[in-house]
């Protein structure tokens, strides 16, 4: 199975997102756009998990959220991955309070104590809008971005951290919930 740790989003997040990714592609540009019911908050990717696994990594995410409250998170800004010379990512931002941040590296510790490759890349808290299939259109997209690049999208308040399984099928991945598991309620 592929297998990854994220924080799901609302149904009106999502629904903000859908609208931002109808007006973009209207320009035209080269983009694999993610369907909005996938989009979520990526904590950690382990890629390809066991069964046995799986109990593993739920109870590190377990012992990882028995630590955080809930918060909240806002869903604001864009912009592109690695760069807007040579995109392949376009990007909208996530941001929480140190919360957000230490949630993230307990996750990545605990999984590195599974067993999992720890990831070398600094933490970015972003949502996948879409992917740069090549450069055509990025010009008049870029444009549509700075438009945008300050946008708050929302907020959602943060209760809980899902272990999800990702199937890939010829018309995109399905993703399906195997685990949630809830932050201190404190």
């Amino acid at each position: 199975m592929r297998c990854f740790i994220a924080i799901e989003l609302s149904h009106e997040i999502k629904s903000a997102l859908r609208s931002i990714q109808d007006e973009f592609k209207k320009c035209g540009a080269d983009v694999r756009w993610v369907h909005p019911d996938n989009i979520h908050l990526t904590l950690k990717f382990m890629g390809n998990t066991s069964e046995t696994d799986t109990r593993k990594i739920i109870n590190s995410m377990t012992d990882a959220c028995k630590k955080y409250q809930t918060f909240t998170l806002e869903i604001k800004g864009m912009g592109m991955f690695p760069n807007i010379n040579s995109p392949r990512v376009l990007w909208v931002g996530a941001e929480g309070d140190g919360i957000l941040k230490g949630l993230q590296k307990d996750i990545e510790h605990g999984m590195g104590e599974i067993g999992f490759e720890l990831e070398n890349r600094k933490f970015t808290a972003h949502l996948t809008l879409g992917r740069f299939r090549s450069l055509t259109g990025k010009e008049n997209l870029l444009e549509q971005i700075k438009l945008h690049e300050n946008d708050s999208f929302g907020a959602i308040n943060v209760k809980s951290i899902s272990l999800i399984k990702s199937d890939l099928h010829p018309s995109g991945s399905r993703y399906i919930r195997l685990a949630e598991v809830l932050l201190c309620q404190n």
